[in-house]
């Protein structure tokens, strides 16, 4: 990991993922399913978690949004894409609200706990298409 990684990871208050991240844990998740399955499931299960507060879901723009209210406060947005039949990618955008400009790498830590609780509903492929 380059040092300029470490200052993104550690002072920052955001962090999302893409299919070429440097960090493998913030590449983009593929799941064998499709978009209407994933939002079936995905949709209810963080509705039903008391950590999460869903605040709006689209499934036009395949976007998820909601809170993580467990420790600090972290606003999520969860993007939801059928790149081909049966197979999905899943990006997350995940951003800190504090006082101060960063969160010391919580968001960066949280991505892939979200994605731990997102395998254990959607057959999981693997990161890069």
């Amino acid at each position: 990991m380059a040092f300029r990684d470490v200052i993104n990871k550690n002072f920052n208050n955001h962090s999302e993922t893409r299919d070429k991240h440097w960090d493998p844990a913030l590449q983009t998740h593929y799941f064998k399913t499709t978009k209407d399955k994933a939002f079936d499931k995905l949709v209810p299960l963080f509705k039903s978690r008391k950590e999460f507060e869903v605040v709006a879901v689209s499934k036009d723009h395949g976007e998820i949004s909601f809170n993580y209210r467990k420790g600090r406060k972290v606003f999520i947005i969860m993007t939801i894409i059928m790149v081909k039949p049966y197979r999905t990618a899943i990006d997350i955008s995940a951003t800190t609200e504090s006082a101060i400009p960063f969160d010391f790498g919580y968001s960066h830590k949280l991505i892939p706990k979200l994605y731990d609780i997102i395998k254990k509903e959607l057959d999981y492929i693997g990161t890069k298409e």
